[in-house]
């Protein structure tokens, strides 16, 4: 029987880490909704999140789109079908790519980020400072990152789609031979105002994982700079595998017949 105590341990293992980081949830979320907030340091997360994220977020969803409308033209053409290039890509754009592509990017720039600034605060002893100050680092560190994340990934994913879309347009238009005037009647037409808010709210629960898994990771640092850095691994590890994972949930909820 001694071949299944690992598997015991490893399964214990897992139920604690869950229980720690459904604790830590619990105390974040109670803190945002108890006054005080720290404001300031909610805008600096906001820049720091959501503009400075901007460029990464534009070029990747710029590509992507001018790839899917590629992709949709290929595979359309084997049918006959090419003239739905601009239905497919703005669908497949406001509602899944935009909202999963930025928020794996910002997870890997962002989540890395606050577990790193978090985790070298622990391992330093700041963390245990803020306390010692009458400080409730919960709410000084974990909630501006969280709000700022919540309010600053629907602007980016908004953002994101129209540049997506607007890369569909320039493959068509440049390279497959679309009309520009048809191809945007077309997007116009055929999108919707659900398709949009279903990928803006998709957007919102991303942002508050990308925060999340920063904040619990970096606070759950141990050893020095190893474990800095493996905190840092494990926020975007987990960052991208919930994103994926919610996005799955989220496409049920919202689109089910």
């Amino acid at each position: 029987m001694n071949i299944f105590a690992p598997i015991g341990r490893a399964f214990f293992l897992f139920l604690a880490q869950i229980g720690r980081l459904t604790m830590f949830t619990v105390q974040a979320i109670s803190h945002i909704v108890r006054p005080p907030i720290y404001w300031y340091a909610v805008f600096q997360q906001l820049m720091r999140i959501g503009y400075f994220s901007l460029p990464v977020v534009g070029l990747t969803a710029f590509f992507t789109g001018g790839a899917l409308a590629l992709q949709i033209y290929l595979g359309g053409n084997r049918y006959g079908a090419e003239a739905i290039v601009p239905q497919i890509v703005v669908l497949g754009i406001t509602r899944e790519l935009g909202p999963v592509i930025a928020g794996l990017m910002v997870a890997g720039r962002v989540s890395a980020a606050i577990a790193a600034e978090i985790g070298t605060m622990r391992v330093t002893e700041q963390i245990d400072a803020l306390t010692t100050l009458a400080t409730n680092p919960i709410k000084y560190l974990v909630v501006p990152r969280l709000v700022a994340a919540v309010i600053s990934m629907p602007i980016l994913v908004a953002i994101a789609d129209s540049i997506g879309v607007f890369g569909g347009y320039v493959v068509a238009t440049q390279t497959l031979g679309f009309s520009g005037g048809i191809y945007l009647k077309n997007t116009v037409d055929f999108m919707k105002t659900e398709d949009v808010v279903s990928g803006l709210y998709k957007a919102a629960t991303f942002g508050f994982i990308i925060a999340l898994m920063g904040c619990y990771n970096g606070f759950n640092s141990r050893g020095g700079a190893q474990g800095v850095g493996a905190a840092t691994t494990n926020a975007v590890v987990s960052s991208s595998i919930l994103i994926l994972a919610a996005n799955y949930v989220l496409t049920s909820l919202l689109f089910a017949k």
